[in-house]
């Protein structure tokens, strides 16, 4: 995709959704929308080194408002970010079930994570009087990349 058929996406999508498209908004929200995993904080502080981090950390908080992105928490103790598809209502208020949120899953050697379009998270049985709001199931293993360069499955010592 050309960059400023990029560019339009992305004014389109926050326009939206009600969000005045800066050019720090429109960095962080390109950054987003073009990577292959979920990013954290310090990954987007990385690509994004001209923006300051308290910038940036707003943005990521209005944009999960807003329901463009979600977080994902994979059990390595910082948030990872993950652009949102059209089709894609994790967080959003008429997500009715958990076949609205999809999985994630977290290698365990490169520490990516990634979404798991198409494969939704599984329906549980909660014990009377527990309300579900929200959803976050995450697998781990290796991605197809670690995989291939080891295929015994075997991980490092971390």
């Amino acid at each position: 995709m050309k960059a400023d058929d990029l560019t339009t996406q992305t004014e389109a999508a926050l326009a939206q959704r009600g969000i005045r498209p800066t050019a720090v908004r429109l960095l962080v929200a390109k950054a987003l929308a073009t990577a292959e995993c979920a990013l954290s904080l310090t990954d987007l502080e990385a690509r994004l080194g001209t923006v300051d981090k308290s910038s940036i950390f707003r943005t990521l908080n209005l944009l999960l408002l807003h329901h463009l992105i979600h977080g994902i928490s994979d059990g390595t103790g910082m948030t990872k970010y993950a652009w949102c598809r059209p089709d894609c209502h994790c967080g959003e208020p008429e997500a009715q079930s958990l076949h609205d949120y999809h999985t994630h899953f977290h290698c365990e050697r490169c520490g990516r994570t990634f979404c798991l379009h198409g494969l939704p998270v599984p329906d549980v049985q909660l014990p009377q009087g527990f309300t579900l709001h929200a959803a976050n199931f995450v697998l781990s293993g290796l991605c197809p990349k670690c995989a291939q360069r080891h295929p015994s499955g075997l991980t490092a010592p971390k």
